[in-house]
């Protein structure tokens, strides 16, 4: 029999240490495999779970694929490079309880680039049909069909981390369907019941940071030091987007159908608090990275010098964090400018001056999601590194508790 204890030399003193087993399925921790089920399971039933909201498609309404068979321009006008009029279109359905029937319908332009579709015989669109008595009676041609293309290439995203990182893949894979899940069917519909923007937020992201590092590093040391790496980098970012947010005055509405929104019945809406928690939101996935990065550097180290001084670990830890953070922060600004290239190639091409850009709501908006995105990362490593020295060199309640083998 194994024995349980081991010494190590820390701080100029012989410690003893308990070697904790745990049970595990084929190398995979018990303890591990129950908690990516119960997320798995959890993720399943928030999806079930009416959140008030949902407005299925009755027996008038279907949504099917359907290809088109005619295109008829003779409406259709174009003015520059603006399109009015409209498309007459016949369309054969591909599925569903109409299968093989073709209707006509009619694609309206409104003289929006970003809006308006321009469809061509044989292209395959997404319609929604409507239907009374088992009767086809319209059809409104959505947008194209896309839903194939999307399966495929998650599928492959799947396929790829399942061959490189096996059973930590197939975590990774809970881990983004269970955040998905949570801001799909429980964040969104909680900005719309009024809840607190910035509080609900706050507490849908802790719930997120720690099902997102325990699915991934596991109930390790690795894993506390992330998580609790994690919370204090967002709580920070947090105190920052309230201060910010406030000072620089960024109204919500700058948000992409906000408008669309409050016309939509949701006039009481707070889009400022929402605007100010989208920006620790949006922030927070970085941080997690950065968390994880440095815990999982530490806890190498550990692994290769398990007599590793407190003081020598967190040094070390800093050092793994200021490469990490060197290139996190660049992330965040090619992440958040990228989607706004064809507004700055504007004031480029007009030679707007500097300071009027930055004065600008909207680059206002992309500068405060950037910089204080971006305190979060500086924040984050240096306390990690502290929060995983303490509970990688084995001090107060960790010294007993989560060693493991």
């Amino acid at each position: 029999m194994r024995n349980p204890y081991f010494f190590m030399e820390r701080e100029n003193k012989l410690v003893k240490v308990k070697i904790l087993n745990y049970p595990s399925i084929s190398g995979i921790k018990k303890a591990d495999f129950i908690f990516v089920l119960l997320c798995a399971i959890a993720a399943v039933i928030i999806i079930m779970i009416p959140n008030g909201f949902e407005k299925a498609l009755t027996t008038k309404n279907k949504a099917v694929k359907a290809e088109i068979i005619e295109v008829d321009n003779d409406r259709l006008h174009t003015i520059g490079i603006i399109k009015t009029g409209e498309q007459l279109l016949k369309i054969k359905i591909l599925n569903g309880e109409f299968k093989n029937l073709s209707i006509d319908t009619v694609n309206h332009f409104l003289g929006k680039l970003d809006l308006d579709k321009v469809y061509a015989k044989g292209e395959k669109v997404f319609t929604v049909l409507n239907a009374e008595g088992g009767k086809l009676t319209g059809a409104q041609v959505i947008d194209r069909y896309r839903l194939n293309h999307s399966f495929y290439l998650m599928l492959i995203f799947i396929l790829l981390l399942l061959l490189y990182a096996g059973w930590t893949g197939l975590k990774i894979i809970v881990s983004f369907f269970f955040t998905a899940v949570v801001i799909w069917k429980i964040l969104l519909p909680g900005y719309l019941k009024m809840y607190d923007p910035v509080i609900f937020s706050l507490m849908t992201t802790i719930v997120l940071t720690f099902g997102i590092c325990f699915l991934v590093a596991g109930f390790t040391k690795m894993g506390w030091a992330a998580f609790l790496g994690s919370i204090s980098g967002v709580l920070l970012t947090v105190l920052l987007s309230v201060l910010f947010g406030s000072l620089f005055r960024i109204p919500g509405e700058i948000m992409p159908y906000s408008e669309t929104l409050l016309y939509t019945g949701y006039m009481k809406l707070k889009l400022s608090k929402i605007f100010i928690a989208g920006i620790f939101i949006s922030s927070s996935g970085a941080v997690i990275d950065v968390a994880m990065d440095v815990s999982a550097a530490m806890g190498e180290i550990v692994e290769k010098k398990p007599v590793i001084k407190l003081k020598e670990l967190i040094v070390s830890g800093f050092t793994v964090g200021k490469a990490v953070i060197g290139t996190m922060t660049t992330t965040l600004l090619l992440a958040y400018s990228s989607g706004f290239s064809t507004m700055l190639m504007v004031f480029i091409a007009q030679g707007v001056p500097l300071a009027n850009i930055l004065n600008y709501q909207i680059i206002g908006e992309q500068m405060l999601l950037t910089i204080v995105g971006s305190f979060g990362l500086v924040s984050v490593a240096p306390l990690t590194a502290i929060i995983g020295g303490f509970i990688f060199t084995g001090s107060s309640f960790f010294e007993k508790n989560i060693y493991r083998t």
